[in-house]
């Protein structure tokens, strides 16, 4: 099984010949789960979520899970932003704004860390971490087991610090111990993969964040364009994937494999 992660769509600012490379890619690769991990519309807007939904369907995946970015909240209309804030999301992609999805092989985890009050920054709360550490905590041996959140636990430059996730030293601590491999993330439109065991050397386990850059989006960040991230099961080596970068080509207009890791998920 392979999980294609598409992060950070915002339709609303697509680019017709990146969704349409994108949906190529997915139906070329024929992976068994699409995880949209946030900011999946511009704005918010009914017409953007139809955009986005009627892109998921065209992928024809058997399965896919989502979560709301910071985007996925109205901003202008407060009306709406403090009294229905994701009625929008959920005309488009179900009630459920945490869900999860398993297998033989897998165990996804999916978190919202949105939250009305605030405009961009998000926020994990002790329930959610709890209650993830506890489901972690009972999932199958060979599992590769991976949350998703849509703001970074980990940053590499600086200048994003003030998007990381609020709650994300706690919650990697205790998600560690309970046997997370990855945690998946997006945000801030820049793509790459950090050892989590090297940043906090207390932890007791390997655990990888794996950030996804902007999916078909116009609003590109620093040197990355748009990409996106698939992840595979290394067949017969339970708890250990690839993780390979896909960046869209516009010479070709094809999404082209970038870069890959191999992960060991085992004790740090």
């Amino acid at each position: 099984m392979s999980l294609l992660q598409i992060s950070d769509p915002h339709f609303g600012t697509e680019q017709q010949p990146v969704v349409d490379a994108l949906a190529r890619f997915a139906v070329e690769q024929r992976p068994a789960l699409v995880m949209l991990s946030g900011d999946i519309t511009q704005r918010a807007r009914r017409g953007q979520f139809r955009a986005a939904r009627a892109f998921v369907d065209r992928l024809a995946v058997p399965a896919t899970l989502a979560i709301p970015g910071n985007h996925d909240i109205p901003l202008f209309d407060l009306v709406a932003r403090f009294c229905a804030p994701y009625a929008n999301y959920r005309r488009a992609f179900g009630a459920d704004l945490e869900p999860e999805h398993e297998t033989a092989d897998w165990l996804v985890l999916a978190l919202n860390t949105t939250r009305p009050k605030r405009r961009k920054d998000g926020e994990l709360s002790a329930e959610q971490i709890e209650r993830v550490a506890a489901r972690l905590a009972r999932a199958k041996p060979r599992q590769l087991r991976v949350v998703v959140v849509h703001h970074p636990v980990a940053v590499t430059m600086g200048i994003d610090e003030d998007n990381l996730l609020h709650g994300h030293r706690r919650a990697i601590a205790r998600w560690s111990e309970a046997g997370c491999d990855l945690i998946l993330g997006g945000h801030i439109h820049l793509p790459y993969v950090l050892a989590l065991h090297e940043r906090f050397p207390e932890l007791p386990r390997k655990v990888w964040a794996v950030q996804a850059g902007t999916a078909v989006s116009r609003r590109l960040r620093h040197e990355a364009g748009n990409s996106v991230n698939l992840i595979r099961v290394v067949a017969g080596e339970p708890r250990r994937c690839r993780v390979e970068r896909w960046d869209y080509a516009p010479s070709t207009r094809r999404f082209e494999a970038a870069a890959a890791h191999t992960l060991a998920c085992d004790a740090a």
